[in-house]
């Protein structure tokens, strides 16, 4: 059984997060996608300070299947450099663990 990874990234707003999300998980490159209320970002951008507000997704998938379902964000993904953060969950109750490499094969 594969390990079970994380990513983290966020989209321009809900619409546009969901529609990915549903992508992902229907082609079983992620077992969930867990979306987070509206935040605000601040970051440099072009020598600029830019403020929007985003929606922030954490998958669930396996180590196996983490490069291609960044891959796939990142072809679905509006914005020109998509913030994709991923690590090992290291620690997670085996039958959760057996779920999502199930949902993922």
């Amino acid at each position: 059984m594969s390990e079970v990874s994380l990513l983290y990234t966020t989209f321009p707003d809900e619409t546009t997060a969901k529609a990915i999300a549903h992508n992902v998980v229907t082609e079983k490159l992620a077992a969930c996608a867990n979306m987070m209320a509206p935040m605000v970002s601040i970051y440099e951008w072009d020598d600029k300070i830019e403020e929007n507000s985003e929606v922030a997704i954490l998958f669930k998938t396996t180590s196996d299947r983490s490069q291609a379902l960044i891959a796939r964000i990142v072809a679905l993904h509006p914005y020109e450099v998509p913030a994709i953060i991923g690590w090992p969950a290291g620690i997670s109750h085996a039958p959760f663990a057996a779920w999502v490499t199930q949902q993922t094969k």
